[in-house]
Protein backbone atom coordinates (compact mmCIF):
# COMPACT_ATOMS: atom_id res chain seq x y z
CA UNK A 1 0.00 0.00 0.00
CA UNK A 2 1.30 3.25 -0.81
CA UNK A 3 2.25 5.87 1.94
CA UNK A 4 0.55 9.32 2.19
CA UNK A 5 3.44 11.82 1.55
CA UNK A 6 2.10 14.10 3.96
CA UNK A 7 1.78 14.50 7.76
CA UNK A 8 -1.71 13.42 8.87
CA UNK A 9 -0.78 9.91 9.37
CA UNK A 10 -4.20 8.39 8.25
CA UNK A 11 -3.47 5.55 5.73
CA UNK A 12 -2.71 5.44 2.28
CA UNK A 13 -2.68 7.76 -0.76
CA UNK A 14 -5.64 6.92 -1.96
CA UNK A 15 -7.94 7.72 1.05
CA UNK A 16 -6.00 10.53 2.60
CA UNK A 17 -8.26 13.46 3.06
CA UNK A 18 -5.62 16.14 3.77
CA UNK A 19 -5.07 19.16 1.77
CA UNK A 20 -1.96 17.88 0.06
CA UNK A 21 -3.49 16.35 -2.23
CA UNK A 22 -1.45 13.33 -4.38
CA UNK A 23 -0.07 14.85 -7.29
CA UNK A 24 -1.80 14.03 -10.99
CA UNK A 25 1.12 13.17 -13.79
CA UNK A 26 1.01 16.79 -14.78
CA UNK A 27 2.37 17.98 -11.62
CA UNK A 28 4.91 15.45 -10.93
CA UNK A 29 6.14 15.75 -15.03
CA UNK A 30 6.02 19.38 -13.86
CA UNK A 31 8.02 19.01 -10.78
CA UNK A 32 10.52 17.00 -12.13
CA UNK A 33 11.20 19.35 -14.85
CA UNK A 34 10.12 17.59 -17.71
CA UNK A 35 7.80 18.91 -20.43
CA UNK A 36 4.17 17.75 -20.11
CA UNK A 37 2.03 17.04 -22.95
CA UNK A 38 -0.87 19.97 -23.21
CA UNK A 39 -4.06 19.44 -24.75
CA UNK A 40 -4.50 21.61 -27.94
CA UNK A 41 -6.11 24.98 -27.95
CA UNK A 42 -9.19 25.79 -29.53
CA UNK A 43 -9.57 29.11 -31.69
CA UNK A 44 -10.50 31.06 -28.81
CA UNK A 45 -8.69 30.12 -25.92
CA UNK A 46 -5.63 31.25 -28.55
CA UNK A 47 -6.95 34.37 -29.24
CA UNK A 48 -7.83 35.11 -24.91
CA UNK A 49 -4.36 34.14 -24.81
CA UNK A 50 -2.81 36.41 -27.53
CA UNK A 51 -5.24 39.34 -25.83
CA UNK A 52 -3.30 42.12 -23.94
CA UNK A 53 -2.15 42.24 -20.43
CA UNK A 54 -4.57 44.59 -18.63
CA UNK A 55 -3.87 45.57 -14.87
CA UNK A 56 -5.79 47.30 -12.02
CA UNK A 57 -2.19 49.77 -12.37
CA UNK A 58 -2.78 50.51 -16.13
CA UNK A 59 -6.04 52.46 -15.18
CA UNK A 60 -5.65 56.45 -15.42
CA UNK A 61 -5.07 58.12 -12.27
CA UNK A 62 -8.99 59.79 -12.21
CA UNK A 63 -10.05 56.73 -12.66
CA UNK A 64 -8.18 54.94 -9.57
CA UNK A 65 -9.56 57.65 -7.25
CA UNK A 66 -13.09 57.07 -8.14
CA UNK A 67 -12.41 53.63 -7.45
CA UNK A 68 -10.85 53.89 -4.10
CA UNK A 69 -13.16 56.05 -2.89
CA UNK A 70 -15.56 53.48 -2.72
CA UNK A 71 -12.97 50.58 -0.54
CA UNK A 72 -13.72 50.83 3.10
CA UNK A 73 -10.58 52.85 4.35
CA UNK A 74 -10.46 49.61 6.98
CA UNK A 75 -8.84 48.17 3.42
CA UNK A 76 -7.06 51.42 2.13
CA UNK A 77 -3.76 50.69 3.88
CA UNK A 78 -2.85 47.59 2.90
CA UNK A 79 -3.85 48.39 -0.66
CA UNK A 80 -1.51 51.43 -0.82
CA UNK A 81 1.59 48.93 0.09
CA UNK A 82 0.73 47.63 -3.42
CA UNK A 83 2.63 49.45 -5.33
CA UNK A 84 3.97 53.26 -5.52
CA UNK A 85 1.54 54.25 -7.66
CA UNK A 86 -1.08 53.45 -5.31
CA UNK A 87 0.52 54.96 -2.78
CA UNK A 88 0.55 58.35 -3.96
CA UNK A 89 -2.58 57.91 -5.14
CA UNK A 90 -4.55 57.11 -1.87
CA UNK A 91 -2.78 60.10 -0.68
CA UNK A 92 -5.25 62.18 -2.16
CA UNK A 93 -7.51 63.45 -0.20
CA UNK A 94 -10.99 63.95 -1.58
CA UNK A 95 -10.96 59.71 -1.36
CA UNK A 96 -10.65 59.99 2.05
CA UNK A 97 -13.02 62.43 2.38
CA UNK A 98 -15.57 60.49 1.22
CA UNK A 99 -14.89 57.50 3.47
CA UNK A 100 -15.52 60.59 6.26
CA UNK A 101 -18.99 61.24 4.87
CA UNK A 102 -20.03 57.74 4.41
CA UNK A 103 -18.60 55.54 7.23
CA UNK A 104 -18.96 58.54 10.13
CA UNK A 105 -21.01 60.91 8.77
CA UNK A 106 -18.61 63.81 8.62
CA UNK A 107 -20.38 66.81 6.03
CA UNK A 108 -17.52 69.60 6.61
CA UNK A 109 -15.96 70.74 3.18
CA UNK A 110 -12.16 71.11 2.40
CA UNK A 111 -11.83 74.45 3.06
CA UNK A 112 -12.64 74.43 6.64
CA UNK A 113 -10.33 71.58 6.93
CA UNK A 114 -7.52 73.94 5.27
CA UNK A 115 -8.12 76.61 7.46
CA UNK A 116 -7.14 73.99 10.59
CA UNK A 117 -4.06 72.66 8.86
CA UNK A 118 -5.73 69.36 8.86
CA UNK A 119 -6.52 66.74 5.74
CA UNK A 120 -9.35 64.57 5.80
CA UNK A 121 -7.01 61.08 6.10
CA UNK A 122 -5.76 62.69 9.49
CA UNK A 123 -9.78 62.93 10.36
CA UNK A 124 -10.00 59.79 9.25
CA UNK A 125 -7.46 58.52 11.40
CA UNK A 126 -9.14 60.38 14.43
CA UNK A 127 -12.39 59.07 14.02
CA UNK A 128 -11.36 55.38 13.15
CA UNK A 129 -10.44 54.87 16.99
CA UNK A 130 -13.77 55.86 18.41
CA UNK A 131 -15.68 53.63 15.10
CA UNK A 132 -17.33 51.65 17.46
CA UNK A 133 -19.37 54.17 20.02
CA UNK A 134 -20.97 55.32 17.16
CA UNK A 135 -24.99 54.46 17.54
CA UNK A 136 -27.59 54.63 20.10
CA UNK A 137 -26.73 53.50 23.92
CA UNK A 138 -28.78 52.78 27.07
CA UNK A 139 -26.90 55.31 29.87
CA UNK A 140 -27.10 52.89 33.12
CA UNK A 141 -26.80 54.91 36.01
CA UNK A 142 -27.53 52.03 38.46
CA UNK A 143 -31.03 53.29 39.58
CA UNK A 144 -32.19 55.58 35.90
CA UNK A 145 -31.59 54.47 32.41
CA UNK A 146 -31.65 56.60 29.63
CA UNK A 147 -30.82 56.84 25.86
CA UNK A 148 -27.72 58.23 24.37
CA UNK A 149 -27.15 58.94 20.40
CA UNK A 150 -23.14 59.15 19.58
CA UNK A 151 -23.17 60.91 16.54
CA UNK A 152 -20.42 62.82 14.61
CA UNK A 153 -21.00 66.73 14.61
CA UNK A 154 -18.90 68.35 12.35
CA UNK A 155 -14.88 67.89 13.59
CA UNK A 156 -15.99 66.56 16.98
CA UNK A 157 -17.98 63.14 18.07
CA UNK A 158 -20.80 63.81 20.61
CA UNK A 159 -22.98 62.32 22.97
CA UNK A 160 -26.41 63.09 23.15
CA UNK A 161 -28.42 62.40 26.28
CA UNK A 162 -32.37 61.96 25.69
CA UNK A 163 -34.15 64.94 27.45
CA UNK A 164 -37.31 63.48 29.10
CA UNK A 165 -39.87 66.15 28.29
CA UNK A 166 -44.05 66.47 30.30
CA UNK A 167 -45.18 68.45 27.30
CA UNK A 168 -44.72 66.57 23.89
CA UNK A 169 -47.14 64.55 22.61
CA UNK A 170 -46.58 60.88 21.70
CA UNK A 171 -45.72 61.34 18.40
CA UNK A 172 -43.59 64.15 18.49
CA UNK A 173 -39.74 63.98 18.26
CA UNK A 174 -37.53 63.18 21.39
CA UNK A 175 -35.23 66.12 22.48
CA UNK A 176 -31.62 65.97 23.84
CA UNK A 177 -28.89 67.58 25.32
CA UNK A 178 -25.07 67.53 24.88
CA UNK A 179 -23.52 64.75 27.50
CA UNK A 180 -19.89 64.38 26.46
CA UNK A 181 -17.76 65.76 23.06
CA UNK A 182 -14.95 64.56 21.79
CA UNK A 183 -12.59 66.86 19.84
CA UNK A 184 -10.74 65.34 17.04
CA UNK A 185 -9.17 68.92 16.13
CA UNK A 186 -6.18 69.25 17.92
CA UNK A 187 -3.23 68.09 16.25
CA UNK A 188 -1.78 66.12 18.75
CA UNK A 189 -4.50 63.52 20.38
CA UNK A 190 -8.33 63.74 20.74
CA UNK A 191 -9.28 64.97 24.22
CA UNK A 192 -13.01 63.76 25.48
CA UNK A 193 -15.04 66.91 27.83
CA UNK A 194 -17.62 66.25 30.27
CA UNK A 195 -20.76 68.78 29.10
CA UNK A 196 -23.10 67.89 32.41
CA UNK A 197 -23.30 69.03 35.85
CA UNK A 198 -24.32 72.38 37.27
CA UNK A 199 -20.87 73.44 35.98
CA UNK A 200 -22.13 74.61 32.07
CA UNK A 201 -18.03 74.47 31.30
CA UNK A 202 -16.50 71.78 29.14
CA UNK A 203 -14.03 69.52 31.33
CA UNK A 204 -12.30 66.78 30.95
CA UNK A 205 -13.38 62.99 30.76
CA UNK A 206 -11.58 59.76 30.56
CA UNK A 207 -13.36 56.59 28.27
CA UNK A 208 -12.56 52.89 28.20
CA UNK A 209 -14.14 51.96 25.03
CA UNK A 210 -15.16 48.24 24.87
CA UNK A 211 -16.92 45.83 22.12
CA UNK A 212 -20.38 46.19 23.26
CA UNK A 213 -20.33 49.17 26.24
CA UNK A 214 -17.76 51.92 26.77
CA UNK A 215 -17.29 53.70 30.55
CA UNK A 216 -16.75 57.52 31.47
CA UNK A 217 -15.10 59.25 34.40
CA UNK A 218 -15.32 62.86 34.89
CA UNK A 219 -13.23 64.63 37.73
CA UNK A 220 -16.36 67.00 39.16
CA UNK A 221 -18.72 65.57 41.33
CA UNK A 222 -21.51 67.81 40.86
CA UNK A 223 -23.73 65.63 38.56
CA UNK A 224 -25.97 64.07 40.96
CA UNK A 225 -27.32 67.68 40.65
CA UNK A 226 -28.28 67.09 37.52
CA UNK A 227 -30.77 64.23 37.68
CA UNK A 228 -34.66 65.35 38.48
CA UNK A 229 -35.57 65.99 41.94
CA UNK A 230 -37.89 63.01 42.65
CA UNK A 231 -35.00 60.34 41.37
CA UNK A 232 -32.69 61.85 43.81
CA UNK A 233 -35.35 61.86 46.96
CA UNK A 234 -36.01 58.21 45.57
CA UNK A 235 -32.54 57.23 45.44
CA UNK A 236 -31.43 58.17 48.52
CA UNK A 237 -27.83 57.14 50.58
CA UNK A 238 -26.89 55.39 46.67
CA UNK A 239 -26.78 58.48 44.69
CA UNK A 240 -25.08 60.70 47.10
CA UNK A 241 -22.13 58.61 46.98
CA UNK A 242 -20.49 61.20 43.99
CA UNK A 243 -17.62 58.67 43.26
CA UNK A 244 -19.86 55.74 41.93
CA UNK A 245 -22.34 58.22 40.14
CA UNK A 246 -18.72 59.32 38.22
CA UNK A 247 -18.36 56.76 36.25
CA UNK A 248 -20.96 55.99 33.96
CA UNK A 249 -21.68 52.74 32.20
CA UNK A 250 -23.35 52.94 28.27
CA UNK A 251 -24.67 49.81 26.86
CA UNK A 252 -25.10 49.01 22.84
CA UNK A 253 -28.30 49.24 21.76
CA UNK A 254 -29.57 47.66 18.20
CA UNK A 255 -32.77 48.26 16.29
CA UNK A 256 -34.24 45.54 15.53
CA UNK A 257 -34.16 44.09 12.41
CA UNK A 258 -37.25 44.54 9.91
CA UNK A 259 -39.19 41.70 7.92
CA UNK A 260 -41.89 42.19 5.27
CA UNK A 261 -44.37 39.60 7.61
CA UNK A 262 -44.40 41.72 11.03
CA UNK A 263 -47.21 42.87 12.12
CA UNK A 264 -46.16 46.82 12.25
CA UNK A 265 -42.50 48.46 11.55
CA UNK A 266 -40.48 47.69 14.88
CA UNK A 267 -38.23 50.39 16.06
CA UNK A 268 -38.59 52.74 18.96
CA UNK A 269 -42.03 54.45 20.51
CA UNK A 270 -42.39 56.65 23.37
CA UNK A 271 -45.39 56.42 26.12
CA UNK A 272 -46.27 58.10 29.46
CA UNK A 273 -46.20 55.76 32.71
CA UNK A 274 -45.57 58.14 35.37
CA UNK A 275 -46.04 62.09 36.01
CA UNK A 276 -42.33 62.35 35.50
CA UNK A 277 -42.36 62.57 31.06
CA UNK A 278 -42.27 60.56 28.39
CA UNK A 279 -40.32 56.77 28.13
CA UNK A 280 -39.01 55.25 25.50
CA UNK A 281 -39.61 51.71 24.59
CA UNK A 282 -38.39 48.92 21.75
CA UNK A 283 -40.92 47.01 19.30
CA UNK A 284 -39.64 43.69 18.45
CA UNK A 285 -41.22 40.73 16.64
CA UNK A 286 -39.99 37.26 17.63
CA UNK A 287 -41.98 34.63 15.64
CA UNK A 288 -45.44 33.69 17.38
CA UNK A 289 -44.75 36.14 19.80
CA UNK A 290 -43.71 40.68 20.08
CA UNK A 291 -41.80 42.37 22.80
CA UNK A 292 -42.23 46.26 23.84
CA UNK A 293 -38.77 46.28 26.16
CA UNK A 294 -38.54 49.39 28.32
CA UNK A 295 -35.53 51.32 27.17
CA UNK A 296 -35.24 54.32 29.87
CA UNK A 297 -36.92 54.76 33.83
CA UNK A 298 -36.27 53.08 36.78
CA UNK A 299 -38.02 49.83 36.20
CA UNK A 300 -37.57 46.73 34.44
CA UNK A 301 -40.86 46.50 32.12
CA UNK A 302 -41.15 44.45 29.41
CA UNK A 303 -44.11 43.38 27.45
CA UNK A 304 -44.56 40.39 25.54
CA UNK A 305 -47.52 40.13 22.96
CA UNK A 306 -49.01 36.26 22.17
CA UNK A 307 -49.77 37.07 18.71
CA UNK A 308 -51.73 33.51 17.87
CA UNK A 309 -53.75 34.60 20.56
CA UNK A 310 -56.22 36.94 19.11
CA UNK A 311 -59.63 38.42 20.85
CA UNK A 312 -61.90 39.32 18.42
CA UNK A 313 -63.16 42.94 18.26
CA UNK A 314 -66.97 42.87 17.60
CA UNK A 315 -67.04 45.89 15.86
CA UNK A 316 -65.95 47.63 19.07
CA UNK A 317 -68.68 46.61 21.18
CA UNK A 318 -65.71 44.94 23.39
CA UNK A 319 -64.35 48.24 24.76
CA UNK A 320 -68.13 49.03 25.88
CA UNK A 321 -68.36 46.38 28.49
CA UNK A 322 -65.09 45.93 30.65
CA UNK A 323 -66.58 43.05 33.11
CA UNK A 324 -66.79 41.10 29.48
CA UNK A 325 -63.00 42.27 28.10
CA UNK A 326 -62.02 41.17 31.77
CA UNK A 327 -63.50 37.60 31.15
CA UNK A 328 -61.91 37.36 27.58
CA UNK A 329 -58.64 37.64 28.76
CA UNK A 330 -58.45 36.16 32.46
CA UNK A 331 -59.71 32.72 30.35
CA UNK A 332 -56.40 33.63 28.10
CA UNK A 333 -54.38 33.59 30.62
CA UNK A 334 -55.27 30.81 32.57
CA UNK A 335 -55.18 28.53 29.46
CA UNK A 336 -51.24 30.05 28.80
CA UNK A 337 -50.50 29.57 32.64
CA UNK A 338 -51.75 25.91 32.83
CA UNK A 339 -49.58 25.33 29.10
CA UNK A 340 -46.70 26.94 30.30
CA UNK A 341 -46.92 24.55 33.96
CA UNK A 342 -47.46 21.72 31.75
CA UNK A 343 -44.34 22.41 29.36
CA UNK A 344 -42.27 23.02 32.19
CA UNK A 345 -42.75 20.20 33.75
CA UNK A 346 -42.10 17.98 30.80
CA UNK A 347 -39.14 19.17 30.40
CA UNK A 348 -37.91 18.53 33.86
CA UNK A 349 -39.32 14.85 33.22
CA UNK A 350 -36.95 15.20 30.12
CA UNK A 351 -34.19 16.57 32.40
CA UNK A 352 -33.63 19.38 29.93
CA UNK A 353 -33.51 22.92 31.09
CA UNK A 354 -36.36 24.49 32.62
CA UNK A 355 -38.49 27.02 30.35
CA UNK A 356 -39.35 30.40 32.05
CA UNK A 357 -42.68 30.96 29.13
CA UNK A 358 -40.60 33.92 27.72
CA UNK A 359 -41.34 33.38 23.93
CA UNK A 360 -39.82 35.97 22.94
CA UNK A 361 -36.12 34.74 23.60
CA UNK A 362 -35.19 33.34 20.32
CA UNK A 363 -33.53 35.68 17.78
CA UNK A 364 -35.87 38.56 16.05
CA UNK A 365 -38.17 36.50 13.47
CA UNK A 366 -40.86 37.36 11.16
CA UNK A 367 -44.45 38.05 12.59
CA UNK A 368 -46.11 34.24 12.95
CA UNK A 369 -50.41 34.70 13.06
CA UNK A 370 -51.40 38.04 11.62
CA UNK A 371 -49.05 39.75 9.21
CA UNK A 372 -48.76 43.32 8.38
CA UNK A 373 -50.64 42.73 5.34
CA UNK A 374 -53.31 41.22 7.03
CA UNK A 375 -53.26 44.27 9.70
CA UNK A 376 -53.90 46.95 6.58
CA UNK A 377 -56.53 44.99 5.20
CA UNK A 378 -58.63 45.15 8.57
CA UNK A 379 -61.55 47.67 8.60
CA UNK A 380 -61.08 49.80 11.62
CA UNK A 381 -63.50 49.72 14.12
CA UNK A 382 -64.21 52.14 16.81
CA UNK A 383 -61.99 52.58 20.03
CA UNK A 384 -62.90 54.26 23.51
CA UNK A 385 -61.72 53.76 26.73
CA UNK A 386 -63.76 51.22 28.57
CA UNK A 387 -65.23 52.85 31.50
CA UNK A 388 -63.38 52.89 34.69
CA UNK A 389 -60.26 52.98 32.55
CA UNK A 390 -57.59 55.92 33.20
CA UNK A 391 -54.64 57.17 31.17
CA UNK A 392 -52.43 59.99 30.88
CA UNK A 393 -52.93 60.57 27.13
CA UNK A 394 -56.20 60.98 26.21
CA UNK A 395 -54.95 61.68 22.61
CA UNK A 396 -55.54 58.29 21.59
CA UNK A 397 -56.94 57.33 18.05
CA UNK A 398 -60.33 57.04 17.86
CA UNK A 399 -60.20 53.95 15.53
CA UNK A 400 -58.30 50.28 16.46
CA UNK A 401 -57.71 47.41 13.74
CA UNK A 402 -56.30 44.71 16.10
CA UNK A 403 -56.17 43.35 19.20
CA UNK A 404 -54.47 40.58 21.04
CA UNK A 405 -53.72 38.93 24.78
CA UNK A 406 -50.38 40.34 26.13
CA UNK A 407 -48.53 40.17 29.65
CA UNK A 408 -46.64 43.10 30.93
CA UNK A 409 -44.04 42.09 33.61
CA UNK A 410 -42.66 44.84 36.09
CA UNK A 411 -39.58 44.58 37.74
CA UNK A 412 -38.40 47.33 40.50
CA UNK A 413 -35.09 47.72 40.76
CA UNK A 414 -33.94 45.78 44.48
CA UNK A 415 -36.17 43.46 44.55
CA UNK A 416 -35.70 39.82 43.39
CA UNK A 417 -39.55 39.44 42.10
CA UNK A 418 -41.94 40.88 39.52
CA UNK A 419 -45.16 41.45 39.14
CA UNK A 420 -47.48 40.60 35.93
CA UNK A 421 -50.40 42.00 34.20
CA UNK A 422 -52.53 40.49 31.59
CA UNK A 423 -54.08 42.77 29.50
CA UNK A 424 -55.15 43.38 25.79
CA UNK A 425 -52.46 44.91 22.98
CA UNK A 426 -53.82 47.64 21.00
CA UNK A 427 -53.10 48.06 17.37
CA UNK A 428 -54.30 51.22 16.00
CA UNK A 429 -52.28 51.96 13.19
CA UNK A 430 -48.30 51.96 11.72
CA UNK A 431 -47.24 54.33 14.51
CA UNK A 432 -49.81 53.70 17.64
CA UNK A 433 -50.43 51.25 19.44
CA UNK A 434 -51.90 50.63 23.17
CA UNK A 435 -52.01 48.39 26.15
CA UNK A 436 -55.04 48.05 28.59
CA UNK A 437 -53.75 46.81 32.41
CA UNK A 438 -56.67 45.59 33.65
CA UNK A 439 -56.04 44.40 37.14
CA UNK A 440 -54.70 48.07 37.43
CA UNK A 441 -57.38 49.90 35.34
CA UNK A 442 -54.48 51.87 33.06
CA UNK A 443 -54.14 52.54 29.68
CA UNK A 444 -50.82 53.14 27.49
CA UNK A 445 -50.70 55.32 24.26
CA UNK A 446 -47.28 54.48 22.19
CA UNK A 447 -46.66 56.73 19.47
CA UNK A 448 -43.21 55.90 17.40
CA UNK A 449 -40.78 57.77 17.74
CA UNK A 450 -39.78 59.82 14.76
CA UNK A 451 -36.02 60.84 14.93
CA UNK A 452 -33.64 58.30 12.39
CA UNK A 453 -30.58 57.18 13.56
CA UNK A 454 -27.64 56.03 12.24
CA UNK A 455 -25.13 52.99 13.35
CA UNK A 456 -27.58 50.65 14.96
CA UNK A 457 -28.19 47.76 12.91
CA UNK A 458 -27.54 44.32 14.20
CA UNK A 459 -24.67 42.27 13.63
CA UNK A 460 -26.70 39.16 13.93
CA UNK A 461 -29.87 38.20 14.90
CA UNK A 462 -28.16 36.48 17.73
CA UNK A 463 -26.40 39.67 18.92
CA UNK A 464 -29.92 41.38 18.88
CA UNK A 465 -31.03 38.84 21.24
CA UNK A 466 -28.14 39.24 23.30
CA UNK A 467 -28.50 42.95 23.70
CA UNK A 468 -32.05 42.61 24.60
CA UNK A 469 -30.75 40.90 27.96
CA UNK A 470 -27.88 43.15 28.90
CA UNK A 471 -29.90 46.24 28.17
CA UNK A 472 -32.85 44.78 31.08
CA UNK A 473 -29.80 43.28 33.42
CA UNK A 474 -29.88 45.68 36.51
CA UNK A 475 -25.79 44.38 37.50
CA UNK A 476 -23.16 46.12 35.90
Amino acid sequence: MEECACLCSVGSSRGCRCPQKRQRPVEMAAAEGKRCPQKRQRPVEMAAADAPHCSLQDLPVEMLVEIFAWVPGTHLPRLSQACTKFHHILHIDSIWRRRCHEEFGVRENLQNLEMMGMSYREVYAKLFPYRNILGLWQLDNEYYRTLVNVVVDGFCITGWKYRPSLHTHVGGPIHFKPSFRIRLTERKSATVECMEGLDSRPHNRHMQIQKDRFTTRCKNTDHGTDLPTWLREEGGPVLEDRQQYDWLTYRRLYLPPRHPDDLIRPGLFQYYYDAFGLKIAMLSFHGKYARVTKITGVSKKTLEIHLMRRIQLRDGEIFHNFNELSRVVQEIDEQVIREQQQQQQQQQEDGTEESQGHGWQSPAQPSVGESGAAALEEQPVPFVLPVGVRSRDQNYPQTCRMCFYGVDTVTLPGLAYHRRFPGVFILFDENHFGFIWLEAKYFFLCGRVQNSFQNVEAPSPQAFLEMLKNIQSFTH
